[in-house]
């Protein structure tokens, strides 16, 4: 398979690529470089089944692929609210344009959606079935509607076309080659406390996550894309479930921090509790995650001290 990875060079990004070179495939990792890293895929650049496109979602795409996973949209809140019409352009306009491409190429196509299409959420656990909460014109809205929109796309693409579609709804993931400074809660644990900073706590940190490392969470999506007549959308993340404080502890001891925990005001429309409820991963994809948090978490704290430790 041939096949293009738009935000290749993000965090989940270089995780799929890097699987799927292993599997036999030519990759064409595609990245504006705004929140991706370089570093992340620099180690691939050798492999002659690699490519590298500094490109931009919006410019006119037009690849010879058989497959198409669009991670192309900054993750965290501080980043895709810096930039909110960017953030609202790269799920439509962008979004359209990956659609388009895969119709005339006859690709299958998957997109990186996010549990944020479920909001501050008034079911728990949250399942495909559930339609959200979600606040069309606050802070967060760019991000949450504009994924959103990216599936009703994909949906419309899929029904008035017959485009090849398949949906993920990714919670909340972590591992190595996060960024420092993404602004995620266990990369600002952990770097807070290996640099001995206050671990900020939004809120009394009573609010819960669920967090899947990034290994688990790239099986899933190769599953997904290989999976026959399932379009989704499919929940993809670790039912298990943490409090932020508990979560904030954890990093504390497990890092050995003399770091305190101070606690700020808590962001409009930060969700009170998230969790996936995995059931049709399980059975259609037969997937779940396999590693429990104190694992993945090691594995990442290591990761950040070699990073801080470089400089």
């Amino acid at each position: 398979m041939r096949v293009l990875v738009t935000g290749g060079a993000g965090f989940i990004g270089a995780h799929l690529c890097e699987r799927l070179l292993e599997s036999g495939d030519k990759v064409v990792c595609l990245d504006n470089f705004k929140t991706g890293s370089r570093d992340n895929v620099k180690h691939l650049r050798t492999d002659k089944s690699f490519e590298m496109v500094k490109k931009d979602l919006l410019d006119p795409l037009d690849f010879r692929i058989d497959r198409v996973f669009n991670l192309a949209c900054p993750a965290s809140p501080q980043r895709y609210q810096k930039d909110p019409i960017g953030t609202i352009k790269i799920n439509t306009i962008g979004m359209i344009g990956l659609l388009e491409l895969a119709r005339r190429r006859k690709a299958r196509i998957l997109q990186a959606s996010t549990s944020e299409v479920y909001g501050d959420p008034l079911a728990h656990p949250q399942s495909e079935d559930y339609w959200g909460n979600v606040n069309p014109i606050g802070p967060r809205s760019c991000y949450d509607e504009g994924k959103r929109i990216a599936e009703s796309l994909m949906f419309a693409y899929g029904a008035q076309h017959r485009v090849d579609i398949r949906v993920a709804r990714i919670f909340n993931t972590y591992g190595p080659r996060m960024g420092t400074d993404d602004g995620r809660v266990v990369s600002n644990f952990i770097v807070q406390a290996l640099e001995g900073n206050d671990i900020t706590v939004y809120g009394d940190g009573s609010q819960t996550r669920s967090f899947c490392y990034v290994s688990d969470m790239v099986e899933g999506l190769c599953r997904l894309m290989d999976a026959e007549n399932f379009t989704g959308p499919v929940n993809l993340g670790n039912p298990a479930e943490i409090t932020v404080l508990d979560l904030a502890r954890k990093v504390k001891k497990m890092t050995g921090s003399a770091s305190m925990i101070r606690f700020r005001p808590l962001p409009t429309d930060d969700p009170v509790r998230r969790r996936p409820d995995i059931t049709l991963a399980k059975r259609k994809l037969g997937w779940k995650p396999k590693v429990d948090l104190d694992t993945g978490l090691r594995k990442t704290i290591d990761y950040f001290r070699t990073v801080l430790d470089r400089g």
